[in-house]
């Protein structure tokens, strides 16, 4: 059999590969920042509380008398108390663990989320953590500290790699792995006396069911060779997943309060 030389059939040789670029999001994480900030400045007031007027019970400072969850005063009433709690903290490790969560992982999902998203996600998944815990934790039940939002955080970060999983490939897959494991070690840790793991598990819930229908999701666009990721999402989608966790855990706290 006679072979004929490619060249004679008119077939061109396969074009080299070429580079493109792709653009991905710069956004300094200003309200992350922001947060940490402010919760560093009341720890520092729960601190003053205590060298100026002593401890107020036991050794609950002024701040946490007024701020944190007490079970009792919000079925009194104290509605706030599903929220400032994210402000206070029982010690210098505490505040230190939950900061430092928060600049490792919010700084990566502001830039992603933008500082609106990110900041409903923050205090959407503190709320769901709260409401979470006062249905579980008995009348007597008490808390403070970041990690309900921290939590939700985490949960936001799998979800949105995984609703972007063919975008990112194989680094969505270890990110996710990463996640679930931190999620594991840390419920567990939560099952030691003095840790509130139903707000962690509150916290958990709030932030996926927001992440849900808020997370950004990225789809390629542009002219080669300068590409840029374009978020699809849409407001009414992020409004939707918002109005979803204020109605579920707002119905839930209802129940607590009032048997409905």
């Amino acid at each position: 059999m006679n072979e004929t030389p490619a060249s004679s059939l008119n077939v061109e040789p396969a074009p080299e590969p070429q580079a493109a670029r792709i653009a991905l999001p710069v956004l300094v994480p200003t309200a992350t920042y922001v947060i940490i900030g402010v919760t560093v400045i009341f720890y520092i007031l729960q601190k003053l509380s205590v060298v100026v007027f002593g401890y107020a019970v036991g050794q609950i400072d002024w701040l946490e008398v007024y701020g944190a969850r007490f079970n009792a005063a919000i079925r009194a009433g104290e509605l706030w108390r599903f929220i400032t709690p994210v402000f206070l903290h029982g010690s210098v490790a505490h505040i230190f663990f939950n900061m430092y969560a928060l600049l490792s992982i919010g700084s990566f999902l502001e830039k992603h989320f933008g500082h609106g998203r990110f900041l409903l996600l923050y205090f959407l998944a503190a709320f769901s953590g709260n409401v979470f815990s006062f249905l579980l934790t008995g009348e007597n039940g008490y808390s403070v500290g970041a990690s309900t939002a921290v939590f939700g955080l985490v949960a936001a970060e799998v979800i949105f790699f995984y609703q972007n999983r063919k975008l990112f490939g194989s680094q969505a897959k270890q990110a996710i792995s990463n996640a679930v494991f931190i999620i594991a070690v840390n419920l567990f840790i939560g099952l030691s006396p003095g840790i509130d793991n139903w707000g962690h598990v509150g916290g958990l819930l709030g932030g996926a069911m927001f992440a849900w229908f808020a997370s950004p999701r990225w789809e390629v666009a542009g002219i080669f060779p300068n590409f840029h990721l374009q978020d699809e999402r849409e407001f009414r989608e992020t409004a939707l997943g918002a109005g979803l966790v204020i109605l579920i855990f707002g119905a839930l706290a209802a129940f607590g309060l009032f048997g409905l």
